[in-house]
This record gives C-alpha cells, sequence and structure tokens, in this order.
C-alpha cells in the first residue's frame, strides 16, 4: 500500500522539482536591488549598456573572499571597459556590520550588499531542497542578458581570473547592439547552457 502510494506521488514530486529548477541560460535578467550597509541601492536594471558580474556569497566563506579579491581585480582592471562588479551577501550573519567587515578585510572593489537566503534562491531559480556551493555567479551582458550562471554545484570556470577576463572581455568587446551569444569554450559551454 505505502509502496503504490509512494509510486503514484512520484510524477508530482518530479513535477515540482522542474519547477525549481535553476533557469535557463541565456535569459532576461530579472529585477535585482543591491543595497549597501551606506543604504545606497543598485538596481540591476539600470546598469544596461555594463556588462555586469554578480558574485552571491557568504561573507565568512574562504571560497567567496578568495573570488570577491579576484573580482575585485578584474573590475579595476576592466571597469574602465564597461565592467560593473556587484557582490550579494546572503549568509545570516551578513549584516552591515559584517559586510563592512568582508569589504575591508579582503580589499573588495565593487559594491557589495544584503539579501535574504530565500530571495537568493528564488532569484538565482535554486529549490530550498537543493545543495548547492557559494560563491556563485551570474554574468549578465550589456543588453541585460544573463549570460552565464553557476551551476549549483559550482562551475570553476566562473571563479577562474584567465577564463573570466577572457568570458568578459568577450562580452565588453560585444558592445551594446550585438547579438546575444553564450561563450563557445571548453568544458564551460555546458555549464553555462543549463
Amino acid at each position: 500500500m505505502i509502496r503504490r502510494q509512494l509510486i503514484a506521488m512520484l510524477p508530482i514530486a518530479l513535477t515540482m522539482g522542474a519547477a525549481w529548477a535553476k533557469q535557463p541560460v541565456p535569459r532576461t535578467a530579472s529585477e535585482l536591488m543591491i543595497e549597501e550597509p551606506s543604504g545606497k541601492k543598485t538596481q540591476l536594471s539600470k546598469q544596461k549598456g555594463s556588462v555586469v558580474l554578480v558574485q552571491f556569497l557568504y561573507t565568512n566563506c574562504p571560497h567567496c573572499q578568495a573570488t570577491a579579491e579576484v573580482f575585485s581585480k578584474l573590475q579595476k582592471e576592466l571597469g574602465p571597459r564597461g565592467l560593473r562588479v556587484l557582490g550579494v551577501a546572503f549568509n545570516e550573519e551578513a549584516g552591515p556590520e559584517g559586510i563592512r567587515e568582508f569589504v575591508a578585510s579582503h580589499h573588495v572593489s565593487f559594491p557589495v550588499g544584503a539579501a535574504t537566503r530565500d530571495t537568493v534562491m528564488s532569484y538565482l531559480g535554486i529549490s530550498v531542497m537543493s545543495r548547492f556551493v557559494v560563491p556563485q555567479v551570474m554574468v549578465v551582458d550589456r543588453k541585460g542578458i544573463v549570460r552565464a550562471q553557476s551551476e549549483l554545484m559550482g562551475t570553476a570556470e566562473l571563479q577562474d581570473e584567465a577564463y573570466m577576463r577572457s568570458f568578459l572581455e568577450g562580452l565588453l568587446k560585444e558592445g551594446p547592439s550585438t547579438s546575444s551569444l553564450v561563450p563557445k569554450t571548453g568544458s564551460a559551454r555546458a555549464s553555462l547552457l543549463h
């Protein structure tokens, strides 16, 4: 009896899982508001014309800290050409003081704000039941199209300085009026298309 009930519920469970699956790439970026500890607010939709790299992070995560340092370097190098890096802290300890400490300790040169875990999970299309790693990384082109997003268990290329420099330079060269094409490089291709 119990076995029949479980088998009968399987299609429902699979349908619910699909409803919470990560959103496809490429897609139009949804609105995202980042509020820094100072109260300054930045809207993703107002960044059209720039290539936007968003790092969703935990302030106490060593991987997030190292990635933020790499992204700060890329911001300094590619910012004058149109790169805009933003950080969204979503761990419970990520209050204004925790973010200030994170930014100062790791020499972060881009705005970092806080959001609730539920907000970030919903924004990235991640089920609350899913296992995932941080940082989660998203790249939006000059026209507001999401061109890359981390897999749930991470996408190494999206944290690799050399890969990201090449990928971002390609997007920066596209300019605001060219078509949005997903990069066709190595093992990242499959990761970025899912």
